[in-house]
């Protein structure tokens, strides 16, 4: 397949023929495990204190006319801790088990339980040669809501990797087609449900994803664009490719990243 290669300001700069990579067919499936299991590995671990509901001592003795027992006083049987006495009689407050008020949780959270999923390396390769080929088809781009340009599919050329400045870089993406794709990206919107107390109030959407080749100004400079992702080529992973495990991703690589693609067999 061959795909026209645009410049900064919309010019055709030739056209350049795909590697194999591209070629691959979709599998939401793979794609889907993929992103879970990159998405894994950034949960951090929680848990409850071990001890929790567990400090206080509450033996209670099972003997009737016991010191300290809670046969023949129309009481439950549950564990006590004994907040003053006198005598024999105790005043007393169920502990330890669940099921009482300041009781240990029956099955809290695990502190040491890993999150982390693992997936097989060929799956994870194929999984990204799927989604770089899903940024190429037209309906599954639309599908997720982007916005297309009307030259869409394009590659840019390798200037673009040295632009320095936020503004020419947003220039650039205007003139390639990007405007409402981009204005569609920058709004954010408040979540509804109880995630707004969670720290995650507001949704935003994604907009294009820049690959380029390696190390580069464009990295620094459309890092603030609002939806904007740039990554280098050997960097890309299924999430980036398919953010919330939908393909289809509006993705830009520049023809420098490609022929690094196809040099160096990535995802192969």
């Amino acid at each position: 397949m061959e795909v026209k290669v645009l410049t900064g300001q919309s010019t055709e700069a030739g056209k350049k023929k795909l590697p194999k990579q591209f070629e691959e067919p979709v599998r939401p499936d793979l794609i889907k495990r993929a992103v879970e299991a990159v998405q894994s590995h950034n949960r951090q671990q929680y848990g409850s204190d071990p001890r929790a509901g567990l400090k206080h001592s509450a033996k209670l003795s099972k003997k009737r006319r016991e010191y300290r027992a809670s046969y023949g006083y129309g009481i439950s049987r549950v564990p006590r801790k004994i907040t003053s006495r006198r005598g024999t009689q105790f005043n007393w407050t169920a502990a330890i088990v669940p099921g009482v008020v300041g009781g240990r949780r029956a099955h809290p959270p695990k502190a040491e339980k890993i999150y982390a999923k693992k997936i097989n390396s060929r799956e994870r390769k194929k999984a990204i040669r799927s989604a770089i080929a899903a940024t190429l088809n037209k309906d599954l781009v639309a599908e997720r809501g982007h916005v297309l340009p009307e030259k869409f599919p394009f590659l840019i050329s390798k200037d673009f990797e040295n632009l320095d400045k936020t503004k020419n870089v947003m220039d650039s993406l205007k003139k390639l087609g990007l405007e409402k794709d981009l204005g569609r990206a920058s709004k954010k919107r408040v979540r509804a449900g109880k995630g707004k107390v969670r720290g995650r109030k507001y949704k935003k959407s994604r907009s294009a994803l820049l690959v380029v080749s390696g190390k580069c100004r464009l990295l620094k400079a459309a890092e603030n664009i609002p939806g904007i992702d740039v990554v280098e080529i050997k960097n890309v992973n299924a999430e980036l490719l398919a953010p919330g495990a939908q393909p289809g991703r509006l993705a830009l690589f520049t023809d420098s990243a490609v022929e690094l693609l196809e040099k160096e067999k990535l995802f192969m």
